[in-house]
């Protein structure tokens, strides 16, 4: 058996480039990853065979000029528009009389997402936690104020003093509707079996007339997807809130598309389904800044000027409540919020 049968038959990719980056081989395993074929592959440039990669390609030709080897792990790789995770390798060595690169990427997709989920609900409940024991100290004392201030303008003889009263009232009735969203939705909700695409239509409806002319709004629905049961508010709301966010993110120009399919072999919160419903929000906007992307659904992050940073968290808990699951993809000009809803078991 012949060491370039053996190679192909590994489930790890492998590439050989040189100091110019020019792929000389790969196997079938990185053809399938690449999605091209071995003669499209070889002699090709690494940097054209993916849309994007989060690995600085300057350090594999330093590999290369110091003959030392590296590691780096979770490295995101952008294929025919979808990422990509990989764990990669590589190795320099002797072809010929010439130094090149053994590259092996090892696909870590499953995993990261298993990873992310876990850690999101871990993240997402300490962060619950602490924001309703701070929004509970805080209503309290709110409660005080806005009593005393109605007291107050009742012993006030002069109507112009009132003024004032009603100026504490109102930013206290403010501050206690900031608490009431910060705790988050409280009740379970209504379920009825609904129909998923009345519910995106009505939150495009909703946008549409909000947004600046030069936004595009477009659909892209797969009528396959059956009707459920959903409380048709909640959803609404975390579709809006998402939304809203890339149409703030694009300013006064930009596409916007929301994108309907079925997935199949889900796992969403520790349980596998047959069937789940996948709504993607896609936006061209400048991308979520890198300081921001492991945070983003905890509650008052946000990177807008004079936002509450609750919209995003509010969407993820109502998401959660209907036993599915949010993620997020972003790379500049290319913005994804990605929902999983389950369907059937």
């Amino acid at each position: 058996m012949s060491t370039k049968t053996i190679i192909d038959n590994l489930l790890t990719a492998v590439l050989v480039v040189d100091g110019n980056l020019l792929v000389h081989f790969a196997n079938t395993a990185a053809e399938q990853l690449l999605t091209l074929s071995k003669r499209r592959l070889q002699e090709a440039q690494l940097d054209q065979v993916v849309e994007d990669i989060s690995l600085d390609t300057r350090r594999i030709k330093r590999c290369i000029e110091s003959e030392q080897g590296f590691t780096d792990s979770e490295v995101q790789l952008v294929i025919d528009g979808a990422p990509r995770w990989v764990d990669v390798s590589v190795s320099p060595f002797s072809l010929e009389g010439k130094t090149m690169a053994l590259i092996e990427l090892r696909l870590i997709d499953q995993q990261k997402k298993i990873s992310q989920e876990l850690q999101q609900r871990a993240q997402q409940q300490a962060a619950r936690e602490l924001v309703r024991g701070l929004a509970h100290e805080i209503k309290n004392p709110l409660g005080g104020l806005r009593g005393a201030a109605q007291l107050l303008e009742r012993e006030l003889a002069q109507e112009e003093l009132k003024e004032f009263t009603q100026l504490i009232i109102a930013q206290a009735d403010r501050l206690r509707n900031l608490v009431d969203r910060l705790l988050g939705p409280q009740r379970p909700g209504l379920r009825q079996i609904t129909n998923l695409h009345s519910v995106l239509e009505q939150v495009r409806q909703l946008v549409a007339m909000e947004i600046p002319q030069d936004i595009k709004l477009s659909r892209d629905y797969d009528p396959s997807i059956p009707d459920f049961e959903m409380d048709p508010e909640q959803l609404q709301q975390a579709f809006l809130n998402i939304v809203r966010n890339a149409a703030e993110a694009l300013g006064d120009k930009g596409h916007i598309q929301i994108r309907t399919r079925t997935a199949f072999q889900v796992m969403l919160q520790g349980r596998r389904y047959r069937l789940a419903a996948e709504i993607r929000i896609i936006d061209d906007g400048p991308g979520i800044p890198e300081q921001l992307r492991d945070t983003l659904f905890y509650p008052m992050v946000t990177g807008k000027e004079g936002g509450t940073g609750l919209g995003l968290s509010i969407a993820q808990d109502l998401i959660h409540q209907h036993k599915g699951r949010i993620e997020s993809q972003s790379r500049p000009g290319h913005t994804e919020f990605i929902i999983y809803l389950p369907l059937r078991r």
